[in-house]
């Protein structure tokens, strides 16, 4: 499992740029970044190679942002490989609140997945041949 950032951030012109250069100044590289917006706040996900210097340095520019655990699966990067992980993990009643997909260097296809049961999805996922994804794997 990896460490996510989640940041609560009003949905004003700039303000993304802007905890993006807060990030980056804290020499932290972002692997994914994505907005869930309404139409006055967004809600940013990030998944980065050091998540605990990039909520210090957002939560000291003034920012609320939180850790989540989340479970990070590598998938073959073909057409296909995302529904067969998501087979295995319906096959065991594994309820997922959100998700989302990028695309990393090494690890080809990563898929980042909130769940409710997290103990019974890494196992059902180990146990189908997948590859899961560590906070060291995105350093």
């Amino acid at each position: 499992m990896i460490d996510q950032i989640t940041v609560f951030l009003e949905n004003k012109e700039g303000h993304l740029a802007d905890l993006v250069r807060t990030v980056s100044a804290a020499g932290v590289n972002m692997e994914a970044l994505t907005v869930a917006d309404t139409s006055a706040y967004g809600l940013v996900r990030i998944v980065c190679s050091n998540p605990g210097a990039a909520k210090k340095a957002l939560e000291e520019a003034g920012y609320r942002a939180t850790l989540t655990k989340v479970v990070a699966v590598s998938v073959e990067n073909v057409p296909g490989g995302l529904a067969r992980l998501l087979d295995v993990l319906d096959q065991q009643d594994v309820n997922i609140e959100y998700a989302y997909c990028f695309s990393h260097k090494e690890a080809g296809a990563l898929d980042v997945l909130k769940v409710r049961n997290a103990n019974e999805a890494v196992k059902a996922i180990e146990a189908a041949g997948f590859k899961l994804i560590e906070q060291d794997d995105l350093a």
